[in-house]
């Protein structure tokens, strides 16, 4: 303070030609003391070195206060005397409300600042689950509500908060020490005065914890002592904390160096600190010794210096209470200044005569009007004004790291200013000697391709990774929920990105669609060998009898039934689509036709047998025969233009099936017409295997009726099981099972009904006779 004073006094630019003088009371430390001494010396009750400069009304600004609880008591005394109290410690949010304090001011942010600021240090190194030590005043619990508020967005919890009292300390700093070791947070966040933290660091130790990684407060980031106490580099090494931002002044370290009791005889406190330092007693300027109290000592040789001393006194490597104190006298001197100078306006007393020129009779509500504006650069290049009560808030980010000697220093990495941080993270040393950032989470991040999941009663920090559902996404670590996928994207197999889903249909090159193509061409094959035959032995009965037409129409349709199901493989068109299921309706109503056709020909043939009958088979001659086949299909024909000309199946992707390949098949868009074609088939099925069971016992030798009764039963016993098989087969499945009862049906129709035949003629000839035949 005295050099700033000093420093400002020989300013040719700063209040020329007025000399700033000072008082310095100690409170020592003690709220009463400093409230004596505040009011002695706003009362003018002052002993000043040179009366002539020293108003006889009192101070008009005090710079002191450097607590929080002194600067608020302080403060409510100062204020209706609108005097201007400025401290350089007191940091309490609190104190930023001007309603109750509207004559304070402060050079160090308050805490609120440097709680959002290691509050974006957590965030910022991903720590999400963070213990915390606080001190049981508002300094700490202030703190600690505004840490909480600024992570909470971000998904940080506290996994518990322990409250240190000064009276019961011990105590209290056993019961933080065996919640740190219980917990599984490795991050712990400490707002309290460095004694508490000494005797916190002690149980720890007791304890063994030694792997946890502390966040300090500014009240004991830079504290000296925790730094050389033995225990403090067992447990708290790596320590990341805020400070109050330090600066150099410069030609302060040679102004202290070059400090003597001789050049100073009334300042006690340098006089008492040289009997300390050289354990002498210093010879005044007027030639007489210091006072009795350390009588003992011998008297000082006069060649004593500072130079060579290195003590926490003489050590201005980092400033920072004492530069808030520099401030604070730089900022009354530019209200001061701006007082004096009258700006933009005339001061004019009661009397009407002019007060800018008085330098003697400084009001003290006028230095509080201009320090509420007061706006200047200090020696430093630092903008300084005050927004309220508080500057713009600066803060050093410090780091405790071990030497070689194993000792621990302070260290540097960045810089807080307002809300930005400008940190060199790679210089921190963590807790275990590495530049790996330490984890401290309650669980562990949950990787893209999964959500989040809370756990009930638990904190959000607490959760499960639940892997994203079917059809669903997620691309962010730690994502609250997925994302489903357009219909036209299915995600890939890590569930962290939406792909174009793959059309699939059965295909000929593949071997399903090859197995089913070889069994189709063999039906085909086989039903025109069967032809082949028939028409070589057209003029044998075997062939003649029950009219082959029929078995001629029949094999041409089996052999359309084995091609319509080649309709069926292949990439889906809009005519394939048409086609196939035309053709399979037509053709199967075909084959059943003329095998309820040659039945009815057969039960009438033996009834007309009867005596009084005969005219029974004019009714079911040949014309009659094919009429019949004709009319039961021409219905097929016209329920198959009237469904594909109103609501014909066209070739869409079943996105409804989950996968990344979506089948390309014919949908069904009037399921009443699919139904009907198939009805209809079944329809003439069921009528021709109850006219065939009629019709089994005939006392033929060779009797056809049990041959399409045979043959019903399977065709009838395929398309029952087809059903549920078709409902039930995923994507290009159904398109198989279709095929697959189309060829069972029909080779059921071929080997049924003409197998036997085909054996009789080919290898026993001789039961191809007419008697053989007719014979009972």
């Amino acid at each position: 303070m005295i050099f700033a004073v000093e420093e400002i006094n020989r300013s040719p630019r700063l209040l020329p030609g007025v000399t700033l003088g000072y008082h310095i009371r100690d409170s020592c430390a003690l709220h009463p003391w400093a409230t004596q001494a505040a009011l002695s010396l706003v009362g003018g009750d002052v002993s000043a070195c040179n009366p002539a400069t020293t108003p006889q009304n009192g101070v008009p600004l005090i710079i002191g206060g450097a607590s929080s609880i002194t600067a608020m008591i302080l403060s409510r005394v100062l204020g209706p005397l609108s005097v201007p109290l400025m401290s350089y410690q007191s940091s309490c949010p609190c104190l930023s409300d001007r309603r109750q304090f509207p004559n304070f001011f402060r050079t160090i942010p308050s805490d609120i600042y440097q709680a959002r600021a290691i509050a974006r240090l957590a965030i910022y190194f991903k720590w999400t689950w963070i213990g915390a030590v606080v001190a049981n005043n508002d300094y700490g619990l202030v703190a600690v509500k505004v840490f909480q508020e600024e992570t909470q967005a971000s998904g940080v919890c506290l996994a518990f908060v322990e409250t240190l009292n000064r009276q019961n300390i011990v105590n209290d700093a056993r019961r933080a020490a065996l919640a740190i070791k219980a917990s599984s947070a490795r991050v712990i966040l400490i707002f309290s005065w460095y004694t508490d933290v000494r005797e916190l660091f002690l149980q720890l130790a007791e304890l063994n914890v030694t792997d946890r990684q502390f966040l300090a407060s500014e009240a004991w980031s830079t504290s000296g002592n925790l730094l050389q106490h033995p225990v403090t580099s067992q447990v708290a090494s790596g320590v990341l904390g805020t400070a109050i931002r330090s600066s150099m002044i410069e030609g302060f370290e040679d102004y202290l160096r070059s400090l003597t009791p001789s050049g100073r005889p009334d300042d006690d406190i340098l006089r008492d600190f040289w009997e300390m330092q050289f354990a002498c007693r210093p010879r005044l300027s007027n030639g007489t010794n210091s006072s009795d109290r350390r009588a003992s000592l011998p008297v000082c040789r006069g060649d004593e210096s500072l130079e060579g001393v290195n003590n926490l006194f003489t050590d201005t490597s980092q400033l920072r209470q004492a530069y808030n104190v520099y401030l604070a006298v730089y900022a009354a001197a530019h209200a001061l200044h701006d007082r004096l100078a009258c700006p933009n306006t005339q001061a004019v007393s009661r009397d009407g005569s002019s007060t800018c020129s008085s330098h003697r009779n400084v009001k003290p509500a006028e230095l509080l009007q201009h320090l509420n504006i007061v706006n200047f650069t200090t020696p430093q290049g630092e903008q300084l004004y005050f927004q309220g009560a508080d500057i713009p808030a600066k803060y050093d980010l410090v780091n405790w790291q071990k030497s070689r000697d194993g000792s621990l220093k302070l260290v540097l990495i960045g810089r807080v200013d307002g809300y930005e941080i400008r940190m060199n993270d790679t210089a921190v040393q963590w807790r275990s000697g590495s530049s790996q950032v330490p984890a401290s989470v309650c669980s562990e991040s949950c990787p893209p391709g999964t959500r989040v999941a809370t756990r009930k009663g638990e904190p959000v920090c607490c959760f499960d990774c639940i892997r994203c559902a079917e059809g669903e996404i997620s691309n962010t670590t730690d994502s609250p929920n997925c994302d489903r996928c357009p219909l036209e994207f299915w995600p890939n197999t890590e569930h962290t990105v939406c792909v174009l889903r793959q059309l699939d249909f059965l295909a000929f090159n593949e071997t399903l669609g090859i197995t089913l193509t070889a069994v189709a061409v063999s039906g085909t094959m086989v039903t025109t060998a069967v032809f082949v035959v028939f028409v070589y032995y057209r003029h044998t009965p075997m062939v003649r009898a029950n009219n082959s037409e029929l078995s001629f129409l029949l094999l041409l349709s089996l052999k359309l039934c084995f091609l319509c199901s080649l309709l069926f493989i292949g990439r889906p068109s809009a005519w394939s689509c048409r086609f196939q299921q035309a053709a399979f309706g037509v053709s199967f109503v075909l084959s059943v036709s003329c095998l309820q056709v040659k039945t009815i020909v057969v039960l009438a043939a033996f009834r007309s047998a009867r005596p009084g009958a005969e005219a029974l088979m004019k009714w079911f001659g040949p014309g009659q025969q094919r009429g019949s086949v004709c009319v039961f299909t021409f219905v097929q024909i016209i329920i198959c233009i009237i469904w594909l000309s109103l609501s014909p199946p066209e070739p869409k992707p079943d996105f409804d099936t989950p996968g990344l390949k979506v089948t390309l098949k014919c949908d069904m868009a009037s399921v009443v017409g699919f139904f009907l074609v198939l009805g209809y088939i079944g329809l003439l099925a069921c009528t021709c295997l109850l006219l065939a069971f009629l019709a089994r016992k005939l006392p033929d030798n060779f009797n056809e009726a049990k041959l399409i009764t045979f043959s019903m039963l399977i065709f009838c016993a395929v398309w029952v099981a087809f059903v549920p098989a078709y409902v039930s087969s995923p994507g290009k499945y159904t398109v198989a099972v279709e095929i697959f009862a189309i060829l069972a049906s029909s080779y059921g129709l071929l080997f049924c009904i003409f197998a036997p035949k085909c054996f009789i003629i080919l290898v026993r000839p001789e039961r191809n006779t007419k008697k053989h035949m007719m014979a009972r």
